[in-house]
């Protein structure tokens, strides 16, 4: 389940209002909300690389490891990737639509797969170029392998032209909180789900995990206290986020 995206917004605002610190627009929340649900987002490589270091718990639900890996499973996808020529080199392009059949925003790159069965293998360019000069190490269909730069994808041996999927994570949408103008002006939230096509007042609601809900109110309430030019909010927020993340690691 996402986080409400109207959830967030009117704590935010009931915060904001209790204090009387100002106001928080729709514009404004949008921006910042994309940027928040991106700072937590991308925080998750750094907390699972951490994890693998330390021992953990052989407890259901106490594994932080499978926490965190279940948090990015939200954006883990897969796609086919597109053989193609230009002036005379020949590469992969990543895929811009997953199996889902979902238009994605491509992040970071998984698992490269031939045929469905057989894991390519990745090399940095050293060893690329050097790779056909030993029959042991000389890629095939049987091991085939792989250069990644310039999120295109040089596959050996040059024989294999398709069947190439690749596993990876996709980036997060926008944070949208859609809304119509009433009559005295308001904004009246629309829940309706955003499209560009046909519903471009609706909204997109925060793609994180559930538990993330308080982190994403208090990093909101750290930028609104920028906007609005309260330094007793900013501190206030800074404070229980800092709070957070070292329980998180104690």
């Amino acid at each position: 389940m996402a986080i409400n995206v109207n959830t967030v917004y009117q704590t935010v605002l009931m915060i904001l209002n209790k204090e009387q610190r100002g106001y928080m627009t729709p514009t404004e929340f949008n921006t910042v909300a994309t940027q928040v649900q991106l700072e937590i987002f991308e925080k998750y490589f750094d907390d699972l690389n951490q994890q693998l270091r330390v021992p953990q718990a052989d407890t259901d639900y106490a594994d932080r490891q499978e926490n965190i890996d279940e948090k990015l499973a939200i954006f883990k996808t897969f796609g086919n990737a597109t053989y193609t020529t230009v002036g005379g080199l020949s590469y992969f392009t990543l895929p811009i639509s997953d199996n889902y059949g979902e238009i994605v925003s491509f992040y970071r790159l998984g698992n490269v797969l031939y045929n469905d069965e057989k894991i390519v293998q990745r090399l940095d360019r050293h060893e690329f170029y050097y790779a056909n000069q030993s029959r042991l190490t000389k890629p095939s269909t049987i091991n085939p392998a792989y250069l990644y730069e310039n999120q295109k994808l040089f596959v050996k041996p040059t024989s294999i032209i398709d069947k190439i999927k690749v596993d990876y994570i996709r980036k997060p949408n926008n944070v949208i909180w859609g809304f119509t103008t009433g009559t005295l002006g308001q904004y009246i939230y629309n829940s309706n789900e955003y499209n560009q096509n046909t519903q471009v007042t609706g909204s997109i609601d925060f793609e994180l995990h559930e538990s993330e809900q308080t982190e994403a109110v208090l990093k909101v309430l750290l930028y609104a206290g920028i906007v609005i030019r309260d330094p007793q909010i900013v501190q206030a927020a800074a404070a229980q986020v800092q709070a957070d993340e070292v329980n998180k690691k104690s």
